[in-house]
């Protein structure tokens, strides 16, 4: 899945809009996490495109190397600056896995790979992630939880040329139905029905559908409201639209952000901005 998540700040050129929502609520991330300034590690899923991925965030001072234990006291990564980067020093780091599809009939070449919702929770067990970091005379050392308390997708997402709105839903999309999230919850995989998972945050996005290397896509709307919001809809400014060309193509992205940090997306696309003679 292409997308660039929150944690990413580096997401759009300077022509994009960034909006923060007066009534937003942050993440539940892990600040300070012991010496590091932050560090959290969090599942997300794309439940249209039925993809899921692993993500971890640190930021530190002053840094010649890093490296994170899962709760089995394995290295999951490890990182070494070296020459200039060495002088330098390294502060945050972020990345994420790869996101393989969450089920085989998604699959659109041979060798595409395919990690189940189980199998993916069990490759990245609930519990303790260490980060250990290393200067020149410290050593810097915090600890966060990875839980496997994953919201539910959003549904029914909608755009009427103005407004972006969306419902709460009570599934993964095409990683998990609901029959088959509470049969996980019986089994005791998931602690937790992801339609009972408290979303903190919901991330709307607004983006030109067009190909690479077209500078449209650099303008991006975004923004992120509370969780709690009465009525789960965000405008977007028509100002923004009509700085768009004529015969945009566009899509929209809807995330629910979890308590602890995990996030569902749901996207939906075929709109078509400032139409005069239709969209490719």
């Amino acid at each position: 899945m292409e997308r660039k998540h929150p944690m990413a700040n580096a997401l759009w050129a300077a022509a994009a809009f960034i909006v923060v929502g007066a009534g937003t609520t942050p993440a539940t991330a892990k600040e300070p996490c012991g010496d590091f300034g932050e560090c959290k590690v969090l599942i997300e899923i794309n439940a249209t495109d039925g993809d899921i991925g692993f993500h971890f965030l640190m930021d530190g001072d002053d840094l010649n190397s890093a490296k994170i234990r899962d709760p089995n006291g394995e290295t999951i990564f490890s990182d070494k600056a070296q020459g200039a980067l060495r002088e330098q020093k390294l502060t945050e780091t972020f990345a994420e896995s790869a996101e393989p599809f969450c089920k085989k009939a998604l699959k659109e070449e041979k060798d595409d790979v395919v990690v189940g919702l189980v199998e993916f929770l069990n490759r990245w067990p609930a519990g303790r992630y260490v980060f250990k970091g290393k200067g020149d005379d410290e050593t810097s050392k915090g600890k966060v939880r990875l839980k496997h308390k994953i919201p539910a997708a959003p549904a029914s997402l909608a755009f009427d040329g103005s407004v972006i709105s969306w419902s709460s839903g009570n599934n993964l999309g095409e990683c998990a139905s609901n029959a088959k999230l509470s049969n996980l919850v019986a089994s005791g995989v998931l602690p937790v029905h992801p339609q009972n998972v408290r979303v903190v945050a919901w991330e709307v996005v607004f983006e030109p559908d067009v190909e690479d290397g077209d500078p449209t896509g650099n303008l991006v709307f975004s923004i992120r409201v509370a969780g709690n919001i009465g009525t789960k809809q965000v405008t977007v400014p028509a100002e923004y639209l009509a700085a768009l060309p004529d015969n945009t193509p566009a899509k929209i992205e809807v995330g629910a952000i979890g308590v602890s940090d995990n996030a569902t997306f749901t996207e939906a696309d075929g709109f078509c901005i400032n139409e005069t003679t239709g969209c490719p």
